[in-house]
């Protein structure tokens, strides 16, 4: 298993330097594909305009159409992300607009699942929101191997994730609950430097055949069921440098780690919560007070099952 992994690291982990964008246009013309980029967005209006603004600017210009569509979905936004993401040259869509028939839960990864009925894209590439400092690497870091690499379906980012001034110490629900997991029960998965990162790029092909958990379990939902579906050579990274976003607080983390523990419980056993909720203490007035949040529990089934996608492909 160990030498599967070494060999993995070895030759489906790459550097975004390998793949000029040069080259990655040729590619893509080429193999006469088509990429969307899809950013799901709550609140992040200090954030989502730049990142709009970069993508536009660098990979969707007449010398280098690499992105043909930049959507972002608002999954319920209070602040004004929807109309900085649209004056930034986004395409903005909904949430609740897409599959009204289906009324929508909250979480990241119902966003991402019905992203996947306002696109078209043959490749699609998700970022998250709330980057800062983003660098047009991140995209065409981890759409690279899709275009050049014919049996590769599914890139992860890899990156460093400094927590304020200290080197390396961001993604903790990452060290704390998804590696240990990985590593002992899906040890081909190990060699993902940031498995839960919300970076990655993956052929429509594979992705609407994919159930999506509803929430923070996503990440590593479509990447473990990737790997049953297509297996460890069909999977990659890209490292783009540095990642600085904006951290969640320890409970949040909290919760975070729960979902994807529910995520790991259901593959592992597809069997029933015990309890589908976790318990937080917080200090209030009168000490520490009990905050209880359900769990997860949701998947939303393969996207090739829901008809109103069909009769969209179909068309």
């Amino acid at each position: 298993m160990l030498e599967d992994v070494e060999r993995w690291l070895t030759e489906r982990s790459w550097s975004v330097s390998d793949r000029p964008l040069r080259q990655l246009v040729a590619a893509k013309r080429a193999a006469g594909a088509s990429v969307s980029v899809v950013l799901p967005a709550l609140d992040e209006e200090e954030t989502v305009g730049e990142i709009v603004a970069v993508i536009r600017r660098e990979l969707m210009t007449r010398s280098v159409p690499l992105v043909d569509e930049l959507v972002v979905i608002d999954s319920g936004s209070t602040d004004r992300t929807a109309e900085v993401a649209s004056a930034a040259g986004a395409r903005v869509v909904h949430r609740d607009e897409i599959l009204p028939r289906l009324p929508a839960v909250p979480g990241k990864g119902e966003v991402l699942w019905r992203s996947l009925l306002v696109t078209g894209g043959d490749i699609v590439c998700f970022v998250d929101a709330d980057l800062r400092e983003f660098s047009a690497d991140f995209v065409s870091g981890i759409v690279g191997p899709l275009l050049t690499e014919p049996e590769v379906q599914f890139v992860k980012a890899m990156y460093d994730r400094p927590l304020g001034s200290a080197e390396g110490q961001g993604g903790r629900v990452t060290e704390l609950m998804a590696r240990p997991l990985l590593n002992m029960h899906w040890p081909l998965l190990a060699g993902f430097v940031q498995p839960l990162g919300g970076e990655y790029a993956v052929r429509r092909g594979l992705l609407e055949r994919l159930p999506f958990p509803v929430g923070y379990g996503v990440e590593l939902g479509l990447l473990v069921d990737a790997l049953h579906t297509v297996g460890l050579d069909a999977l990659a990274q890209v490292d783009v440098g540095v990642r600085k976003h904006r951290h969640q607080d320890g409970q949040a983390l909290g919760r975070m780690a729960a979902a994807i523990y529910r995520t790991a419980q259901l593959r592992l056993a597809r069997g029933h919560l015990v309890r589908p909720e976790l318990t937080q203490f917080e200090r209030g007035e009168s000490g520490f007070e009990p905050r209880t949040y359900r769990v997860d529990t949701e998947e939303r089934p393969p996207m090739a099952d829901i008809s109103e996608y069909a009769t969209r492909r179909v068309a």
